[in-house]
């Protein structure tokens, strides 16, 4: 076997979500003398230059909702019969990756590796019924199943689920340790004062991650604690929608948008608690992280507790109570959360990332040689 191997990875594009982010992780942590990262995408993302500067190549097609379904085949066929020297495809598109898949096994590609990072579909009836076509497709195509946790496991491979490697979200622990220095020179860029109270979110504008629901009881928190400040990070579809929420609930003073970072270790020190809502979640990287960062967490029972990495900072509450998400962000603010350096726990709990680029590197290789 001829080093590096290049894996080719199929994703949407390379923006600063977790998938993506999971992904850029790995490539920095792996040895890119032995490994080596491709990636066929459908868009540009925020990642592109720094996967061309580690040496990796980007394969660009239209995606299907650009070409409709047999436009899409036609492109992966011809991408494949073109690029048909990978040994290993790793696909990250949850559902769709059964047609990307199909159209590999097609071209003879030994090794097909589907990737589950979620627990559920987005889009509509029509959106649903497609995806779940495509999703039909895994079973008889992928060689291997890989996972980011049990329960996303067990949503895309069902009776397969059992078989799948379980690869750990990792993060770099070290750049999420407390620093009360970095706190305070982060908040004073963001002009936020010392006495406020910082809830933060970072994730996708998209309906998944539910902000109008964080946004509500934003605005209703604020009537009981008048020094609270929200910071959302992220962009996306919904942004405009998020930004006439704000306004319809004339909270704008109070809502900080930062738009996509690249800098999500140092804003995770400015906040004081965490707030995730999702309706449906894998296992967040960016939950990781903010444990990762000392920060309590409050998040929706709707995700699993596998991202609890034992540290006392999760706390799970219903969609339901939105009362409830108000008294525990009340409760919090009255107790003083040291900010504990979370490292061990991680390590512990394997979501180190460079145990998991140790994991994925071993895994590739024993794969390329067998192909």
């Amino acid at each position: 076997m001829g080093y590096p191997l290049r894996i080719l990875h199929t994703v949407v594009n390379m923006n600063r979500g977790g998938a993506e982010t999971l992904i850029m992780n790995l490539y920095r942590n792996i040895d890119r003398t032995k490994i080596q990262f491709d990636f066929l995408t459908c868009k540009e993302g925020a990642y592109d230059a720094e996967i061309i500067a580690l040496g990796g190549k980007i394969h660009r097609i239209p995606y299907v909702t650009e070409v409709g379904h047999l436009g899409y085949i036609k492109k992966l066929e011809k991408f494949f019969r073109i690029n048909s020297n990978y040994k290993i495809v790793h696909s990250h598109m949850d559902k769709m990756s059964g047609l990307v898949l199909r159209e590999a096994k097609k071209a003879n590609i030994p090794t097909r590796i589907a990737h589950s990072h979620n627990t559920k579909s987005e889009g509509g009836v029509a959106s649903q019924i497609y995806k779940w076509y495509a999703g039909k497709q895994i079973e008889s195509n992928a060689t291997h199943l890989f996972a980011c946790s049990e329960s996303a496991s067990k949503w895309l491979f069902s009776k397969r689920s059992n078989e799948s490697l379980i690869l750990k979200n990792g993060i770099e622990c070290e750049k999420f340790h407390f620093s009360m220095q970095l706190r305070e020179q982060i908040r004073e860029e963001l002009t936020i004062s010392s006495d406020s109270y910082v809830i933060g979110h970072i994730g996708r504008f998209n309906h998944q991650k539910n902000h109008l629901y964080l946004l509500e009881i934003f605005a209703d928190l604020l009537k009981k604690m008048p020094n609270a400040t929200l910071i959302l990070v992220g962009g996306g579809t919904l942004q405009a929608k998020i930004e006439s929420k704000i306004k319809e609930l004339q909270i704008e003073k109070y809502v900080k948008l930062l738009g996509i970072r690249d800098d999500i270790h140092k804003i995770l020190q400015a906040m004081d608690v965490f707030v995730f809502p999702s309706l449906h979640e894998g296992l967040p990287v960016t939950l990781i992280e903010a444990q990762g960062a000392g920060l309590p967490c409050i998040i929706s029972d709707s995700i699993t507790e596998e991202v609890d990495m034992g540290m006392g900072l999760i706390q799970f509450c219903s969609l339901s109570e939105k009362e409830k998400w108000i008294e525990k962000i009340l409760d919090g603010a009255k107790r003083e959360f040291p900010r504990k350096n979370a490292e061990s726990a991680l390590n512990q709990k394997g979501y180190n990332i460079r145990r998991t680029a140790e994991i994925t590197e071993k895994t590739y290789i024993s794969l390329g040689r067998t192909t």
